[in-house]
């Protein structure tokens, strides 16, 4: 397999674990929503938008860290190569 192919089952696993990570950290805030807000409470849609924003933050930094870990353990910069372009950068002169 190339590193274009390496790098685009990458991203779509990445992507995978992404989703994964905000469902998981989504459905354990609405249970503890669930277990300890008053269903009667007026500040139910503050509690939700706050669940909504701590899956979405949380899912960031968890996957975040895991790529980290993935890329120092497999040397994934060697695996992988860029979809769109290169990384060389070109030696252009203004004039």
């Amino acid at each position: 397999m190339s590193k274009k192919s390496n790098t685009l089952w990458f991203m779509l696993a990445a992507t995978v674990l992404n989703i994964l990570l905000m469902m998981v950290l989504f459905i354990i805030c609405f249970i503890l929503i669930t277990r300890f807000v008053d269903p009667n409470s007026s500040l139910i849609p503050l509690w939700l938008g706050l669940t909504f924003l701590v899956s979405i933050g949380g899912s960031f930094f968890f996957y975040s860290r895991i790529i980290k870990w993935m890329n120092t353990k497999y040397n994934l910069e060697e695996k992988l190569g860029p979809i769109f372009g290169s990384k060389k950068k070109s030696d252009r002169r203004m004039e």
